[in-house]
């Protein structure tokens, strides 16, 4: 008798186990979710500017002495403020909206502890990082 109400319970604990696992709640696939969206599409999601194509960019190398920005207002500012943190590579692979270069650099003076220059210099670094490396372009 023992043996079988332990069998029992044994049988009554697999079935739950097997109804609980045919209850529950598929996870949702992430690919599916993405299914149909091109990539990049989002211009707030933070894989849009390293899926741009190279063709979308400033249509050349660039001035070398300043890290292949192109020539413009701002490039010698923006290069000597860049490239005390990262290279001029990160930038020129961006293709972010002109709202978002203003986040990016608040997010850069807060929390990576960018040295911020004066509001004037700002002003032309950000209109060239708008001009040149913007998705609204």
């Amino acid at each position: 008798m023992k043996h079988l109400f332990a069998m029992g319970t044994g049988a009554v604990a697999v079935l739950a186990l097997g109804a609980g696992l045919a209850l529950a709640a598929p996870e949702p696939d992430p690919m599916t979710a993405l299914a149909g969206r091109p990539a990049g599409a989002d211009p707030l999601d933070p894989m849009t500017a390293l899926m741009a194509r190279p063709e979308e960019g400033t249509g050349g190398e660039g001035n070398v002495e300043l890290g292949g920005l192109p020539d413009g207002p701002g490039a010698e500012d923006t290069f000597y403020q860049c490239v005390a943190c990262h290279s001029t590579e990160i930038i020129k692979q961006q293709r972010v909206t002109d709202h978002r270069w203003d986040e990016l650099w608040t997010w850069m003076v807060e929390k990576q502890g960018m040295a911020e220059p004066d509001e004037e210099t700002k002003k032309v670094i950000l209109t060239y990082l708008k001009t040149n490396f913007s998705s609204e372009r």
